[in-house]
């Protein structure tokens, strides 16, 4: 189980198959015992769809959201790392081709368009790769 994200969460919503969970997000300080007298002490209040069969979680209901560790690394993967080496590269070949810095940063920065409009037509296939399991907590 190291190769797990967990969350604990409270059931917001309920529409169907899909769960809506609340999670509080909170960073890696947000314990810590002087946290009221720091100012990078937060947290975040998230809603998590989950998809689950009908009538096994009533609204209040706390549960566990777990996911894969490998969902966190391929979402930094086609976040942040593709776009920059996309636009490191495009930046360097438009340089090269058209001596003329501004232009190539514009249009290094216009491959990043293409690059976003691939991902949002495949968000449903991204949703499908990218899904929680959802696990009662028994108290």
């Amino acid at each position: 189980m190291v190769d797990t994200i967990k969350h604990q969460g409270i059931v917001k919503n309920i529409n169907g198959s899909h769960v809506s969970v609340r999670i509080i997000q909170t960073s890696a300080c947000s314990s810590c015992s002087v946290k009221g007298h720091c100012s990078s002490a937060d947290s975040k209040e998230k809603i998590v769809d989950v998809i689950a069969p009908p009538g096994t979680y009533h609204i209040g209901e706390e549960v566990m959201l777990i996911g894969a560790t490998s969902m966190g690394l391929k979402a930094v993967l086609l976040a942040f790392v593709v776009p920059f080496l996309l636009l490191v590269i495009s930046l360097f070949l438009f340089m090269e081709i058209m001596n003329n810095d501004l232009w190539a940063s514009l249009f290094s920065l216009g491959i990043l368009i293409p690059y976003y409009a691939i991902l949002w037509l495949n968000k449903s296939r991204l949703k499908q790769q990218f899904s929680f399991t959802i696990k009662p907590i028994n108290n």
